[in-house]
């Protein structure tokens, strides 16, 4: 028997945000099992918390319903909050396969927790497929160019001129399976109507953006809140010029499943080099259980 907790992370609403699993004491669970429990669970992902190899307080291994990730953003923030909820500590760092990631608690009461990760930086990478990848999601064209950044998971950003645009997106998902190991991160600035996206004196400064996430490459048709694609959409942001590198920016993703979820990105550098990505949220804690398989 294991025990787990479920967590919605990126909200600080109980039955909000994007549901994580997280089994506290994962050991003697082996990765085979690990993988169908996750198939079990049915989330987006499902973390296993094992004791520290290198230099972190804990290791976490990812896990989608069909495969391992070697770091995902809310699995991250959401087992640091199931951890951190019950310490006084203010800062974790868990080791994942993708390095190891500080968390900083800036809030906690009762079930919730608020946290900033520093996330592994993204690296960019062309993403050649750009034509089928607009056709499975119904869209002619982006606003910026496709460009895909790998920080774990391989995210592809294509701009969408408005948030009525965005929130009417129903992509072909057979299509979209064929592209492997991929999520497609539609976004959009917040507040804009149709046409006016990025034109001057458009609602916003560029500090509110909303996202979409589709992936059935990694077992997700769509994300409530993906944070491993929030600190990349703040890199791509900053590299276009729609926000300069260190501001803050808001990003609200699940609207649309109605489950939303809160984000806050910042990249710190330039366009030649990225010193720091940090994404922070809140998570609250909404379940208990014991998987007796």
């Amino acid at each position: 028997m294991h025990q787990y907790v479920i967590v919605d992370v990126f909200t600080t609403v109980a039955l909000q945000g994007n549901p994580l699993a997280v089994f506290p004491d994962a050991v003697g669970i082996p990765a085979e099992r690990m993988q169908l429990i996750a198939r079990e669970m049915n989330l987006s992902e499902t973390t296993f918390v094992l004791p520290a190899r290198a230099d972190g307080d804990r290791r976490v291994r990812i896990f989608t319903p069909v495969n391992e990730l070697p770091f995902a953003g809310h699995p991250v923030l959401g087992t640091a909050a199931v951890l951190g909820v019950s310490t006084a500590v203010d800062r974790l760092r868990l080791e994942t396969a993708g390095g190891t990631i500080p968390i900083d608690f800036s809030h906690r009461r009762d079930r919730t927790v608020t946290a900033a990760m520093r996330q592994p930086i993204p690296v960019r990478e062309p993403y050649a497929r750009q034509g089928d990848l607009l056709d499975a999601l119904g869209l002619e064209s982006s606003t910026l160019p496709v460009d895909a950044y790998r920080n774990g998971p391989r995210h592809v950003y294509v701009g969408v001129d408005s948030e009525a645009a965005l929130a009417r997106l129903q992509p072909d998902l057979r299509a979209l399976a064929r592209h492997p190991d991929m999520a497609a991160i539609c976004f959009t600035r917040s507040g804009n109507s149709e046409d006016s996206w990025g034109s001057e004196g458009s609602e916003g400064s560029g500090e509110h953006w909303r996202m979409r996430m589709f992936s059935p490459a990694y077992g997700v048709s769509e994300d409530a809140g993906t944070g491993s694609a929030a600190g990349p959409l703040a890199v791509h942001l900053a590299r276009y010029g729609l926000v300069p590198f260190g501001k803050r920016i808001e990003i609200v993703q699940g609207v649309e499943m109605g489950r939303p979820s809160q984000m806050f990105a910042r990249a710190e550098g330039n366009s030649r080099r990225l010193d720091t990505v940090e994404v922070e949220g809140s998570a609250v804690i909404t379940a208990h259980g014991t998987l007796l398989a």
